[in-house]
């Protein structure tokens, strides 16, 4: 992760003042609409900084580039993300605990995106950025660490290195699986959901 903070773009203006947070709050408003929208291929900083009432020099004051912007909705979803992951799996204690936290998450993520289609085009931006591409990764370990721990303590073994690559790789095809089930009609996107919960299961449950 500090490779990737390093490397990758970042916001130049960290909002401390309200009204320096409000207003990257619209920003990042108005590109979360446009990439959703248009896609993030066709969100132009231009556009984002007319749209948010601002010109494009201050823009940039607060992103440098579009993959800044990209970035900073991914990790306000990722953060999002791991506060759902932890409020639902930190209290696992047995099987019947990680079945049904592990089952109410798969709704959750269902419908946060159903209700915010805009995740799969993030991601769709995050996938043409290496760096972006790796923070993504990280924020799937991140979440697939809690529900290892979670696995290890439900299964009764201390050690979650021993689910950690179930959970990584579960994980991982979750939020592909969330993509694909609202790409498709409503009633496929079900069914979707719906078997990849049965078959992930089936791991998280084996011992």
């Amino acid at each position: 992760m500090d490779v990737v903070s390093a490397n990758a773009s970042l916001p130049r203006r960290a909002p401390v003042q309200r009204r320096s947070r409000e207003r990257m709050d619209r920003i990042l408003s108005v590109a979360s609409a446009l990439i959703g929208s248009k896609g993030s291929d066709q969100m132009k900083m231009g556009e984002v900084a007319e749209q948010a009432g601002i010109s494009i020099g201050s823009l940039y004051q607060y992103f440098p580039d579009k993959s800044a912007i990209i970035r900073s909705l991914a990790e306000r979803y990722g953060l999002e993300s791991r506060r759902c992951v932890e409020e639902a799996l930190l209290p696992v204690a047995s099987l019947a605990d990680l079945e049904a936290a592990y089952g109410s998450l798969i709704d959750v993520y269902h419908a946060l995106f159903k209700a915010e289609p805009v995740r799969r085009d993030i991601w769709s931006g995050m996938q043409a950025d290496k760096q972006l591409m790796a923070l993504e990764l990280d924020e799937s370990r991140a979440c697939g660490k809690m529900l290892a721990e979670a696995m290890a303590r439900a299964h009764g073994r201390p050690d979650p290195v021993l689910f950690a690559m179930r959970a990584f790789m579960i994980w991982q095809l979750g939020e592909a699986a969330m993509r694909l089930a609202i790409s498709v009609e409503e009633k496929e996107g079900d069914a979707i959901v719906a078997a990849f919960r049965s078959m992930t299961l089936r791991e998280i449950l084996a011992p």
